[in-house]
Order: structure tokens, then C-alpha cells, then sequence
């Protein structure tokens, strides 16, 4: 069983930054797929940044070049850097971690965090 506890959401105006943690249990913490979703109001839960245990990285089309996935394995913390905000941004995030079977970055996960809110508004 792995646990997931995230953290650094927060309200901010758009063009701000924000770094969200989500530190994870587990004594094999690098050979996790890692990932980031997020959920809006009234929309689905969508992907939005993913990084395997090599370090190979995916983005959301909407995020690129505005947000960085990244992992500290000493740590057993994966991070997701969030720059140049945009009102469209505003949702719950979720750390997600994939461990059995075939990885495939947008599809089903077997551990999710609790979520943390993050805001844009101006």
C-alpha cells in the first residue's frame, strides 16, 4: 500500500507560480510511474504531467512549457512546478502513482492523493 500526502496549492493571480509536493510511502519509490491530475468543476478528471521511473516526462498540450514534472527519489517526493498560471488552470490536483503492469501515462493509476486545491483569480 502506498500513501500519498500533497501539499503547496493555494489562491493566486494569473502569471504566478506554484510548486505542488506530493511526498509518497514505499521502499521502491524509484521504479514508480508518477503522475499529476487535475479536476475542474463540472469537467472530468484529466491528465495533466507524468514521469516514469527513467525520467521520461508527458504533458498536458494546455501545460507545456508552463509546467515541470519533476522527482526527487531521496526524497520519495514528486513535484510539479507550475508557472505563468491561467484562470483555466483553477482545479483539485491529484499525485497519482502507477506501479503494476504496463505504464501508459494517461490511463489508470493504482494510488491517488487527497487532492489540493489550487486557484487562479484575479
Amino acid at each position: 500500500q502506498v500513501q500519498l500526502v500533497e501539499s503547496g496549492g493555494g489562491l493566486v493571480q494569473p502569471g504566478d507560480s506554484l510548486r505542488l509536493s506530493c511526498a509518497a510511502s514505499g521502499r521502491t519509490f524509484s521504479r514508480y510511474n508518477l503522475a499529476w491530475f487535475r479536476q475542474a468543476p463540472g469537467k472530468e478528471r484529466e491528465f495533466v504531467a507524468g514521469i516514469g521511473w527513467t525520467g521520461n516526462t508527458f504533458y498536458l498540450d494546455s501545460v507545456k512549457g508552463r509546467f515541470t514534472i519533476s522527482r526527487d527519489n531521496a526524497k520519495n517526493t514528486v513535484y510539479l512546478q507550475m508557472n505563468s498560471l491561467k484562470p483555466e488552470d483553477t482545479a483539485v490536483y491529484y499525485c497519482a502513482v502507477h506501479i503494476t503492469g504496463a505504464w501508459f501515462p494517461e490511463g489508470s493509476y493504482d494510488y491517488w492523493g487527497q487532492g489540493t486545491q489550487v486557484t487562479v483569480s484575479s
